[in-house]
């Protein structure tokens, strides 16, 4: 491997990034094509069901002759099936591309064998070029694939001396106490805007009546997710006018797993799981089957206790906002060190990985 390799694979990395909130369930890649050390064209996956990367920076070459003698990188295999866009490996043997050099291999089966029909037809292929970089990228994507279920994201606030909330439990006169100020907000809505779903725990909707939805940042809004085993959270009435729960509102589309037998709803959609089985397992499979790659999850310490308990994490954001309660409800007590933490507002920001992330983590740092 050279240095000239990295360098335009990175370059792959960078165009990449930009689609990540637009391009799930699809991987984010670039693609760069270099003839005689000058990049002559490159792009990036835009959006699910628009051009591959491979397409649009071959749109990019003004002169297709140069592309015999030209190296396409690409941060993730060439895909090798007919989906929404036909297979890039069709158009990479239709142009003449003499070599391609990738940074890791497609988990998804059902698109792989781009790399071996290439090499079937004469081109040279070099793989692992910043393979754990690309890994890292795409850790969505490739936990999604291997691990037929989303990626999952926890994200909670506490105050310095260790609390998540008050003690409350009647809603309508005891309003959520706010730790964190607006920037960290700013920041929590950019984050909803880079993931397909995000989910509230049911106690956490009957104190805060949260819109989960997208308004400090411009994006679209995640699909809106909870789990309501009993049906409690149709009954509860809200506010001066005794409002349903916003998260009924159907403003957004929103899925509300329940044992209880619901009828849908225009942008309301209640699946029903079983009670003789465990839940998490029931919906991160459903999840998977409406091919939700991530999910961004806020909830409180019994909720978290429950996923990191049962291995059903892969990131944790935690904000320590400046606040000391005193008392009150008290945060859960994470038993991993965090791997990053940065300034944002009038916080810091933790941010933590479950085992195998951390791993692709270090070896990125």
């Amino acid at each position: 491997m050279t240095r000239t390799h990295e360098t335009y694979m990175q370059r792959c990395l960078d165009l990449a990034r930009n689609g990540l909130g637009s391009v799930a369930p699809n991987p984010m890649v670039g693609a760069v094509i270099v003839h005689n050390e000058s990049i002559i064209g490159e792009g990036f996956h835009t959006g699910f069901g628009k051009q591959h990367a491979e397409v649009e920076a071959i749109s990019q070459v003004k002169d297709l002759l140069l592309l015999p003698d030209s190296t396409l990188y690409v941060n993730l295999e060439p895909c090798n099936h007919q989906g929404k866009t036909p297979p890039c490996t069709d158009l990479i043997l239709d142009k003449g591309i003499g070599r391609v050099v990738i940074g890791q291999t497609d988990p998804n089966s059902a698109a792989g064998g781009g790399l071996d029909r290439l090499r079937s037809k004469g081109v040279e292929v070099i793989t692992g070029v910043l393979e754990q970089e690309s890994r890292w990228l795409n850790r969505r994507f490739n936990t999604f694939h291997e691990q037929k279920r989303p990626y999952l994201i926890l994200k909670w606030a506490q105050t310095s001396d260790g609390f998540v909330d008050a003690l409350r439990d009647k809603p309508d006169n005891q309003k959520p106490t706010w730790i964190t100020d607006e920037t960290c907000r700013r920041l929590v809505h950019k984050w909803r805007t880079e993931e397909q779903a995000i989910l509230a725990g049911s106690q956490t909707i009957f104190l805060d009546n949260p819109q989960l939805n997208v308004r400090a940042w411009a994006g679209k809004d995640p699909l809106r997710i909870t789990i309501d085993r009993n049906g409690i959270l149709l009954n509860i009435r809200r506010g001066d006018h005794r409002s349903p729960l916003r998260i009924l509102d159907g403003t957004i589309p929103t899925l509300i797993y329940t044992c209880t037998d619901q009828k849908n709803q225009p942008n309301l959609e209640f699946n029903r799981i079983s009670p003789d089985e465990p839940v998490w397992p029931q919906v991160l499979a459903d999840l998977y089957n409406r091919n939700i790659q991530s999910v961004l999850i806020e909830g409180g310490p019994t909720l978290f206790e429950t996923l990191i308990h049962e291995n059903l994490w892969d990131e944790a954001r935690v904000f320590i906002g400046p606040g000391w309660f005193g008392r009150g409800l008290r945060a859960l007590q994470f038993p991993y060190q965090p791997k990053e933490e940065v300034e944002v507002g009038n916080s810091r920001v933790m941010q933590f990985y479950r085992e195998d992330v951390r791993t692709l983590r270090v070896l990125r740092s």
